[in-house]
């Protein structure tokens, strides 16, 4: 969790904002707290445009807007330019988390390391762990899944990714999407290029 002033220090609208923050770089959070509200007032950052985690729809940074806020759903909005990774439910922590569901929020150029280990004990601290560099190129909507560097044991040989690309009504909310390409990805490099939105 981090303050918008953290990550934002060129956008003054920022400074006095007590009641949205960051998870991460890439989600912006905002919690409601009145009882019995159905909207809030959303100040969007200024350095880039946002996108709405519940309806894909693309919102300009550097306003403030109103944005919907039922009794089921905070509303999250989600910097373009951002590779968002999603797994299935599971129920502990050593359960199988295929597939993973990549989801990329375009509008610029994005990067993200896609971090895995055991799943129990301490030996990530000695360096046992594994991570995937991913990338994606705006001008080319390539995403580039990079070679895996480390092991550990009961790694999976395979890695089942569903990609989506990000867009009003298409990779929306907390359930799983269709994918707009799939990968079996075997720990080398590959490379998947997702046509232009219709």
């Amino acid at each position: 969790m981090r303050a918008l002033p953290l990550d934002y220090q060129t956008d003054p609208n920022v400074a006095n904002i007590a009641d949205e923050y960051l998870f991460g770089p890439s989600l912006l959070i905002n919690p409601v707290t009145a009882a019995g509200v159905t909207s809030r007032l959303v100040y969007l950052p200024n350095e880039s445009a946002w996108i709405d985690f519940w309806t894909g729809k693309t919102a300009t940074g550097g306003q403030t807007i109103r944005a919907d806020a039922p009794l089921n759903k905070i509303p999250v909005y989600v910097k373009a330019g951002s590779i968002v990774p999603m797994g299935p439910v599971i129920q502990y922590a050593t359960e199988k988390q295929s597939p993973i569901e990549l989801r990329v929020y375009p509008g610029h150029d994005a990067q993200f390391v896609l971090y895995d280990d055991q799943g129990d004990g301490y030996d990530y601290e000695k360096g046992v762990y594994a991570t995937i560099p991913l990338e994606w190129k705006e001008s080319t909507r390539t995403l580039i899944i990079g070679s895996r560097q480390g092991t550990f044991p009961g790694m999976p040989p395979a890695i089942l990714f569903h990609i989506v690309l990000v867009r009003a009504g298409h990779g929306i909310g907390i359930e799983s999407s269709t994918a707009d390409a799939e990968i079996s990805y075997m720990g080398n490099e590959a490379r998947v290029q997702l046509n232009p939105v219709q």
